[in-house]
């Protein structure tokens, strides 16, 4: 048997797919991320369902002793969860809060193969990452080529100025995961001149009201406490 390797992280988020995608090769990578997150010794956060890659992902590292907690919308519970919960589940009210306290909860984040769920997550922590709300590692596990379209469309967005070389590299990425996490390690976050002058104390963000189209904008108070210095570690009080 390795020896544990210790990582930096606590606990790494993972956004990925309710579904299992067409070739094993995404299957194959969730199961050995789980399994690398477990070699570092490293605890899980992720969408909370226990189907497709997020249960795969999930399972590998329960099975390995590591602590995985689940968030997740109650609307979505008897969709993304089929038979025994794996882990940890904490129940939240919206999309809103599951991707406020996967972030809370997280010190990285990594993204597997995904639909737009998975895309929206995974852009919203790098922007998150660019305007200096957080400084923790963003990862992608390229599985194959999968992000390549993408990582070509932000490349472009580069070329015409529309994404700045620091925030291009906000985003690691790497084809297997043990090569992604070691990279993930060693990343070191940039500041432009203006984001590292930003200090992020109350930030409005959009909760729908149910059943109505309508936005209503209530306040959160965001302090974030993370891998930077002069950052804070990710907390939230709400208004509620």
């Amino acid at each position: 048997m390795e020896e544990e390797t210790k990582s930096r992280f606590k606990r790494i988020c993972v956004f990925c797919g309710s579904s299992s995608g067409k070739k094993s090769s995404y299957q194959d990578a969730a199961v050995e991320l789980g399994k690398e997150l477990v070699d570092r010794r490293i605890d899980l956060v992720y969408g909370g369902g226990s189907v497709g890659l997020m249960g795969l992902v999930s399972q590998a590292v329960h099975d390995g002793g590591r602590h995985v907690l689940g968030i997740i919308p109650r609307t979505l519970m008897p969709r993304e969860i089929t038979g025994e919960t794996i882990g940890e589940v904490r129940a939240v009210s919206d999309m809103h809060q599951r991707k406020a306290e996967m972030a809370r909860q997280a010190d990285a984040f990594i993204a597997l193969p995904g639909g737009y769920g998975t895309l929206e997550e995974l852009l919203e922590v790098i922007t998150w990452a660019q305007l200096g709300i957080h400084c923790k590692p963003v990862g992608l596990l390229n599985v194959e080529g999968f992000y390549n379209s993408l990582l070509c469309f932000i490349d472009k967005a580069v070329d015409e100025g529309f994404i700045s070389p620091t925030a291009r590299r906000i985003i690691v990425s790497a084809p297997t995961a043990k090569q992604l996490v070691k990279e993930l390690e060693e990343y070191v976050p940039e500041y432009d001149e203006v984001t590292s002058n930003l200090v992020w104390e109350e930030v409005e963000r959009l909760n729908y009201v149910s059943g109505i189209g309508r936005p209503d904008v209530t306040t959160h108070r965001l302090v974030f406490l993370g891998l930077c210095p002069k950052k804070t570690r990710f907390h939230m009080h709400t208004d509620e």
